[in-house]
């Protein structure tokens, strides 16, 4: 490796995931991108649910391509990346995606090649997840350099969340586990729900969470997410918006105390098993 690329910056990974679906983790994903955008930093959003993507239109814009056409050797990853908003790039999602698993080897080395080109341009590559347990969603949160779990105070979200956290810690022994709420009342019902599921982690798996912040009932976040619209850019000085600030703040300054484990071209050789 040259001292060129030895000196190169590492992009930090960071995935937005939920045990259940409808906690508002795209939303948070897309917001939290342009919060951190607007700190001066450089942010790669990849849509990681391959049957229902969705970010493009949040940012109002749509496309008919997917990282599907680079998986397949189609096209070079540049060609669809799409730059939504000032800082903010976007690797679409697609729809039932072609598997990870069926890919040739030449296949995973021409992409590994497109991510390589890449590696020192982004600062964080944040990963919105589907929801559950499926085995890319699994994939894509154990090859991420944090874990940010999102619950509401819907009880199935919190049993979802530490389902996903004990077939993550038990299949993949990952351990960077980060909680965000939503949906929330006030600062006391979302440290209520951290602990919930904290404690059952610590006690059960021996894992420490990391409480990232929350973001309350808000109308505002409701009519902007009907209308398809950010509420960073919608109403910046809602409550919603605010709390998202607070949250992108808190979120990097976790991860500018830990090393990132490898940047943009391990998180894929993790997910595509490339040596």
């Amino acid at each position: 490796m040259s001292s060129y690329q030895d000196t190169r910056k590492l992009t930090r990974t960071i995935s937005i995931t939920s045990g259940k679906g409808g906690v508002g983790k795209s939303t948070i994903a897309a917001n939290l991108a342009l919060q951190i955008a607007q700190t001066g930093k450089r942010v790669l959003l990849l849509d990681g649910d391959f049957t229902m993507a969705n970010l493009d239109i949040m940012f109002s814009v749509r496309t008919n391509d997917s990282v599907e056409s680079v998986l397949l050797g189609a096209k070079e990853l540049k060609d669809i990346i799409m730059n939504v908003h000032p800082g903010v790039d976007l690797i679409p999602g697609g729809s039932g995606i072609y598997s990870m698993s069926r890919m040739s080897v030449f296949q995973k080395r021409f992409l590994m090649d497109q991510i390589a080109k890449l590696e020192g341009v982004y600062d964080y590559l944040i990963i919105d997840t589907a929801p559950g347990i499926d085995e890319d969603v699994l994939y894509l949160n154990s090859s991420a350099d944090e874990v940010s779990i999102v619950l509401t105070p819907d009880p199935a979200s919190v049993l979802d969340a530490y389902a996903l956290i004990k077939v993550l810690n038990s299949h993949y022994k990952e351990v960077r586990f980060s909680i965000l709420t939503n949906l929330v009342k006030d600062e006391k019902e979302s440290i209520r729900l951290f602990k919930a599921v904290s404690d059952m982690a610590e006690e059960n798996l021996l894992i420490h969470m990391k409480y990232l912040g929350f973001i309350p009932y808000d109308l505002s976040l409701r009519h902007a997410v009907k209308q398809r619209k950010l509420i960073s850019l919608a109403s910046p000085k809602s409550a919603s918006s605010l709390a998202l600030a607070r949250l992108s703040k808190n979120m990097t300054a976790v991860n500018e105390t830990v090393q990132s484990t490898g940047g943009l071209k391990v998180f894929w050789q993790q997910i595509l098993n490339v040596a």
